[in-house]
């Protein structure tokens, strides 16, 4: 019986202590969205989970590693880049991506800033910047399989820049354009940039 006991209070706990984690890793994602790395602190992440500090460093071991499972949740909900319903078409390619980076673009933006300032970010950022790649290759396979060697590269390359996301800062943030005015630019842009030879 004694066992037994035993190991439903070992099983009660470990569910407790992962739920302590859970809350500790979505304040932490909070937190992040919200004040980035500047305004990021172990006192506030402990505030809002509802724990101790104390309880938030034996939960993570560190203020980098709780930013780290943090930027992994948030590369986790951004990585999924959905390709347009027809490859190769150039409107719907720009829409979807435009959805991705409305929805997360100043939070990834922000964390290409700290990858400079905590380089164990590098690992995600480059998981983001294939994902990139991949779905450049998916979402213009068309275009790109008119093409071979050094233009294919060349236009492969072109697709990329087009569809970076810095592209979608300088139109949405910095000329501050309206969503349909940015995304008629970089349709623009794939137009010109496909129909050159």
């Amino acid at each position: 019986m004694k066992s037994k006991t035993r190991s439903y209070d070992m099983s009660t706990r470990a569910a407790q202590a992962e739920a302590t984690r859970a809350r500790i890793r979505e304040a932490a994602v909070a937190l992040y969205i919200e004040a980035s790395l500047d305004g990021f602190t172990l006192d506030e992440v402990a505030r809002r989970a509802a724990v101790t500090v104390q309880t938030v460093l034996r939960a993570f071991k560190s203020k980098d590693q709780l930013v780290l499972a943090a930027m992994g949740v948030l590369a986790t909900h951004g990585r999924a880049m959905k390709t347009p319903a027809m490859p190769g078409d150039i409107a719907g390619a720009v829409a979807v991506i435009f959805d991705l980076y409305e929805t997360i673009g100043d939070l990834v933006l922000q964390q290409l800033v700290d990858e400079h300032r905590l380089p164990a970010l590098k690992p995600e950022m480059d998981l983001g910047r294939k994902g990139h790649a991949d779905w450049v290759t998916a979402a213009f396979a068309p275009q790109l399989r008119g093409r071979s060697g050094k233009a294919r590269t060349q236009l492969f390359n072109a697709l990329m820049v087009a569809t970076d996301i810095y592209v979608w800062k300088l139109l949405r943030r910095d000329q501050q354009l309206e969503r349909p005015q940015a995304e008629a630019v970089v349709r623009h842009l794939i137009t010109g940039i496909t129909r050159e030879t």
